[in-house]
C-alpha cells in the first residue's frame, strides 16, 4: 500500500496487517495478536490488573486511554450548554450534534429509499442494507461485515477487550456507544421523547419500539404464517413455534424451552420457591396462575397478588 514509515520496526509491524501474521499468543486463551501492545492490553481482561491510577481520585484503569478519558472529567471545561437540558460540552460541534436529539431533525436522506437520518454515520450504515456488500471479514470466525467499525467492534467479542469503562461504577464495555447508553442509568437522562404522549426513553431504539403502540406498525412478518409483530424479540420467539427450537435449557434437568420466561417458571420446581402469597391466608404458590385459581375459594373476597 502507500504507507511509509520512519523506522523499519514500524514497517514490519504494519506488514502483519497484510499477511495477517499474529505472533503474540495469550497464555490464558487461544487468541493471537499482531502487536505485543494489544496482547498486553488483552492480558488485563484475565488478571483484572488496573495499573493506571488517577492522581485526582482513587479510580484505577486497565488501559491508559481510559485513564486519560477519565481525567478529563476532573478538569475539562464545558462551556457549551444545551438550552433544552442540563448537558454541557467541550466543543460547539458536539453541542450541535446533541441538539438534534431534541429537534428530531433528519438532514441525511438515503438516495435509495425514503429513510432519513440525523447523523451521516447512520446514513452510511443504512446504505449497506441496499448493497448487501460485506467486505470486512473476521479472521477468527466466518462472520463478515459491511462496515469496518462493525468488524472492529465484533473482534472485541473474541479478545474479551472492554476498553470503555464507566467512571461511576465498575462496568466496562467493548463499544463507546454502549457506555454512553449505560451512563444514563446514573444520570437518569431520557433524551428521546415521544411526540404522541409524555413518555421519554434513554435509548432511541426503545422510543421507536414504543411509537409502534401509536402507529400500530408491525414490521416483523413471519415467513411461515400470517402473523406480524411490532417487536423483533417477539418475532424471534414466535418463529420457534415453526422451527421447534428450544434454546433455554434447565441446568438441573434436561428440559429445554423456547422462551426464557418458561425456563424461569420451570426452575421454581427445583428451588421450591413460592413467591406468590395470598394476603388473606398463609398459602403461597410458585406460579401466579395458581394464586389466581386459589383466590376464587375466598368467595368474592378481594385478593391481591403479593410476592414475598
Amino acid at each position: 500500500c502507500d504507507k511509509a514509515f520512519l523506522q523499519n520496526r514500524n514497517l514490519i509491524r504494519h506488514q502483519r496487517v497484510h499477511i495477517e501474521e499474529k505472533p503474540y499468543q495469550c497464555s490464558h486463551c487461544d487468541i493471537f495478536f499482531s502487536k505485543n501492545s494489544d496482547l498486553i492490553r488483552h492480558h488485563t481482561t484475565h488478571t483484572g490488573e488496573k495499573p493506571y491510577q488517577c492522581s485526582q481520585c482513587e479510580k484505577g484503569f486497565s488501559i491508559k486511554i481510559n485513564l486519560i478519558n477519565h481525567q478529563r472529567t476532573h478538569y475539562l471545561e464545558k462551556p457549551y450548554q444545551c438550552c433544552q437540558c442540563d448537558k454541557a460540552f467541550s466543543h460547539n460541534s458536539k453541542l450541535i450534534r446533541h441538539q438534534i436529539i431534541h429537534t428530531g431533525e433528519k438532514t441525511y436522506q438515503c438516495s435509495c429509499c425514503d429513510k432519513a437520518f440525523s447523523q451521516n454515520s447512520d446514513l452510511i450504515r443504512h446504505q449497506t442494507t441496499h448493497t448487501g456488500e460485506k467486505t470486512y471479514q473476521c479472521s477468527q470466525c466466518d462472520k463478515a461485515f459491511s462496515l469496518k467499525i462493525t468488524l472492529i467492534n465484533h473482534q472485541k467479542t473474541h479478545s474479551g477487550e472492554k476498553p470503555y469503562q464507566c467512571c461511576q461504577c465498575d462496568k466496562a464495555f467493548s463499544q463507546n456507544i454502549n457506555l454512553i447508553t449505560h451512563k444514563r442509568i446514573h444520570t437518569g437522562e431520557k433524551p428521546y421523547q415521544c411526540c404522541q404522549c409524555d413518555k421519554a426513553f434513554s435509548q432511541n431504539s426503545n422510543l421507536i419500539r414504543h411509537q409502534r403502540i401509536h402507529t400500530g406498525e408491525k414490521p416483523y412478518q413471519c415467513s411461515q404464517c400470517d402473523k406480524a409483530f411490532s417487536d423483533k424479540s417477539q418475532h424471534i420467539t414466535h418463529q420457534r413455534i415453526h422451527t421447534g427450537e428450544k434454546p433455554y435449557q434447565c441446568n438441573q434437568c434436561n428440559k429445554t424451552f423456547s422462551k426464557k420466561n418458561s425456563l424461569i417458571n420451570h426452575q421454581i420446581i427445583h428451588t421450591g420457591e413460592k413467591p406468590y402469597q395470598c394476603i388473606h391466608c398463609d398459602k403461597a404458590f410458585s406460579r401466579n396462575s395458581n394464586l389466581i385459581n386459589h383466590k376464587r375459594r375466598h368467595c368474592g373476597e378481594t385478593i391481591s397478588m403479593q410476592p414475598k
